[in-house]
């Protein structure tokens, strides 16, 4: 039975398709040879700040929606490609990148564990800034805390229902606080 997953998109570097929309695009395009993958929506472009603030220039960001028949690794794998293909370099946490591909969702799966998600989840920001994850954590631990993947998903799914905390995507985006909503600037 299809999946439906939800990915998060980035760029604030040019790469070799270009500017970060045009690397969004051309991601967009591989995600769609993905064998047992589907995209079923793609939220408009957004230029957001980046993140942490003055971690580098101005990202693109966008979030699409795929029907998926393949497993929720064979999917991160895929993404995985994708970023090296775009000339994606995993040297900084939080730095800048030609390309970002993030497994949001997949289903309602909660990965490994709901005790392990609550732990990244909870891990406090010093933390956040110097530990990445050894293996899938799904829902991604931070999806609420950022503007730029929330605006762009509740435009595809706001009723996407968050398999632990049981909150929609529309719920999600009234918690943010207004000037991280308005600090995004819609570019298609």
């Amino acid at each position: 039975m299809d999946q439906v997953a939800l990915i998060a998109l980035g760029a604030n570097l040019d790469g070799a398709s270009g500017g970060p929309s045009d690397t969004l695009r051309a991601a967009l395009r591989a995600l769609e040879e993905t064998q047992g993958c589907r995209i079923t929506a793609v939220s408009r472009f957004f230029q957001s700040p980046a993140y942490p603030p003055g971690a580098g220039p101005d990202y693109v960001n966008a979030v699409a929606a795929l029907e998926c028949g393949v497993s929720k690794e064979g999917l991160l794998a895929r993404l995985h490609e994708i970023e090296d293909s775009h000339g994606r370099h995993r040297k900084t946490r939080w730095g800048a990148r030609t390309l970002d591909l993030d497994l949001l969702a997949f289903g309602r799966v909660v990965a490994p564990s709901e005790v392990t998600w609550r732990q990244w989840r909870e891990l406090d920001r010093d933390q956040q800034r110097v530990r990445a994850p050894e293996e899938l954590i799904l829902p991604h631990p931070r999806i609420e805390d950022r503007a730029f993947v929330i605006v762009p998903l509740v435009e595809i799914a706001p009723d996407w229902q968050h398999p632990v905390t049981g909150q929609s995507a529309l719920e999600m985006y009234r918690a943010l606080p207004p000037g991280e909503i308005e600090a995004l600037v819609p570019l298609s």
